[in-house]
């Protein structure tokens, strides 16, 4: 597999690599979106962190990425001076498949932005990355979260009970997968996503 690109550039969006320059934005996003964030992402109890927190954490990210084991992303706008939220491509189910995920912070729920950069992650893991499957997990509880797989062509596969981690109530909850495939992709709303992904030195790769 390759690693993806460290910049994706869409219609709105730049959707690239964390940089620990970012904490102050990033802080922002989570701090005026904890109460929509914590039914949902497991992360979220332990916020708000302080802003050296949030520096150790992007400098971890980063590493991740650099070694590429792992690639966490944030959404900024086409300026770079708002986070609009968080996604990645996540090597959560084995050597040939990627997971993508995706939190919006809370003034921007509505607004299609997750469904707009999860069709561009979709091409880059297939058509950069070269992976056979990709999967996106949802809670089944999170309508506007379920909605983003259905819109892009995946296919639901299964509900597995109390597979997530715990959010805000302590209580681990179901998790409904989607996945779609390298043979099925071209078939999708995915395929006709418009993006431009440059890698580390700024050449472009998609």
């Amino acid at each position: 597999m390759q690693d993806p690109p460290y910049r994706i550039v869409t219609e709105r969006t730049v959707t690239r690599c964390w940089e620990p320059r970012d904490a102050p934005l990033l802080k922002d996003a989570i701090d005026s979106s904890l109460d929509h964030l914590r039914p949902w992402m497991a992360w979220a109890v332990a916020e708000p962190q302080s802003l050296g927190e949030k520096v150790a954490l992007l400098r971890r990210f980063r590493s991740q990425f650099d070694l590429g084991r792992e690639f966490v992303y944030g959404i900024l706008d086409r300026d770079e001076r708002q986070v609009l939220g968080g996604t990645g491509l996540h090597p959560r189910s084995g050597d040939d498949s990627l997971e993508i995920g995706y939190w919006i912070r809370a003034s921007q729920v509505g607004s299609g932005l997750a469904t707009e950069t999860s069709a561009a992650l979709t091409r880059v893991a297939f058509e950069v990355c070269g992976v056979d499957r990709v999967d996106i997990r949802v809670d089944p509880l999170n309508a506007a979260s379920l909605a983003i797989p259905r819109k892009l062509g995946y296919r639901e596969e299964a509900t597995l009970r109390r597979r997530l981690p715990a959010p805000d109530d302590g209580v681990p909850r179901d998790v409904t997968i989607f996945s779609l495939l390298a043979g099925e992709v071209a078939r999708t709303p995915a395929a006709a996503a418009e993006l431009e992904g440059y890698d580390a030195l700024g050449n472009r790769v998609l």
